[in-house]
């Protein structure tokens, strides 16, 4: 079966090497994406399970101190909504500072996923390169080659040179498809990043919560003075 193999991409010719080339890029490119987005899946699901809690039971103190301080995606989203809080703004603004932070999220969790599509494509174009420039050589050969053994040769020879649209084929196919994953995969983080700023914001709103936040101390300790001063 190796033999095989290696057989079959020796004959292929020069372009064999490029598409190999292209094939081990995607390749390293599709595993550092696939570990990324599982561990960004799995950390910022573990953040939410700790935030969600500390938000639902009004210590929002303790829940911005946990964002500002974790670092993950899911942190730094709700954090900025946090902060809005903290300065006494409405609903509107906090979920405008969320989808902000959303938005700096995003570039993150799509970075170089659009390569293997790319990656796809030109492994493909180089097989169909590959077998071009391998017909011409054929026909070529074939021109001066003794009558009787035209035929023969020129079978051979379009069978080596249809090798390189074959392995090109068999580089690209795997890419797209591990490209939809990753895709996918992208999409249901982006999905469960807008889900849980619902549920913060609900949660925020559920019995005044944005009216309730914290205050400076100045003006908590004003506002103590002032009563202390009509009591008197």
């Amino acid at each position: 079966m190796l033999d095989t193999a290696v057989r079959f991409f020796q004959e292929g010719g020069f372009f064999m090497y490029p598409i190999a080339v292209v094939l081990v890029i995607g390749l390293v490119v599709a595993i550092e994406r696939y570990v990324y987005l599982s561990a960004q899946k799995v950390s910022n699901r573990k953040d939410f399970n700790r935030l969600h809690p500390l938000i639902a039971k009004r210590d929002l103190k303790a829940a911005l101190n946990h964002a500002q301080t974790s670092g993950t995606a899911m942190a730094t989203m709700i954090g900025a909504g946090l902060q809005r809080l903290a300065r006494r703004q409405g609903r509107e603004e906090i979920e405008y500072a969320m989808e902000e932070g959303l938005l700096e999220i995003m570039p993150r969790l799509e970075k170089r996923t659009q390569y293997l599509a790319t990656l796809a494509n030109i492994a493909t174009l180089l097989g169909l390169l590959g077998t071009i420039i391998g017909l011409i050589s054929a026909f070529t050969a074939v021109a001066a080659a003794d009558p009787a053994q035209k035929a023969s040769l020129l079978s051979q020879s379009i069978s080596v040179a249809m090798n390189t649209t074959a392995f090109g084929l068999m580089s690209a196919i795997p890419l797209l498809l591990i490209h939809a994953l990753l895709q996918t995969k992208t999409n249901e983080l982006v999905d469960s990043f807008e889900m849980a700023g619902i549920k913060v914001l609900n949660l925020l709103s559920d019995g005044g919560t944005t009216a309730r936040a914290p205050e400076p101390a100045a003006a908590a300790t004003g506002r103590a003075s002032a009563a202390a001063g009509s009591t008197a």
